[in-house]
């Protein structure tokens, strides 16, 4: 069943590549709870089907680095981008995309979280294996407020000009 408006965020656990050792988070590949992470805060969540892929570089992730500030000042505490790949794969995504400290870039190794809100997709047929569905979601205090799922192979709903302009 795929998550809709008004449903709280399944359990499930993201890997996130921290590039800096701090209080409670070492270097390298850090697994957090998604219910501790998004407790009484705003999460914007995009998901897309690969790290490196044509639309997901181009066009997915500098939209959200693009306007993190605005979608910040419209009340989101954190902007997530959740791809199935492994930590690793992701942080050097972020590098390259020069989204460390804007997007958290978080995996989704194994498809679990992506499979839990139904939002995963058989890209085998690319060689890819599961995947997750290009999509964007709103979530406030875990419950997802606003949701966007795209089309198979398109990019008109998930971007985060939308998101923003739901924000009001």
């Amino acid at each position: 069943m795929t998550i809709k408006i008004g449903d709280t965020l399944p359990e499930g656990s993201l890997a996130e590549f921290i590039e800096v050792e701090s209080e409670g988070c070492s270097l390298g590949p850090n697994t957090f709870k998604v219910a501790d992470l998004t407790k009484g805060k705003t999460i914007a969540i995009f998901g897309l089907p690969g790290a490196y892929t044509p639309t997901c570089s181009a066009k997915h992730v500098p939209g959200y680095v693009a306007l993190a500030a605005d979608l910040k000042a419209k009340g989101v505490d954190e902007i997530w981008c959740i791809s199935v790949n492994d930590a690793f794969v992701m942080g050097a995504w972020g590098r390259d995309q020069k989204s460390t400290g804007i997007v958290r870039m978080m995996a989704d190794g194994n498809a679990d979280f992506s499979k839990a809100l139904g939002l995963d997709a058989d890209f085998s047929k690319f060689g890819m294996g599961t995947r997750s569905q290009r999509y964007s979601l709103l979530a406030v205090d875990g419950v997802v407020k606003q949701l966007n799922i795209e089309e198979g192979g398109k990019f008109e709903v998930s971007n985060a000009e939308t998101l923003l302009a739901q924000l009001g």
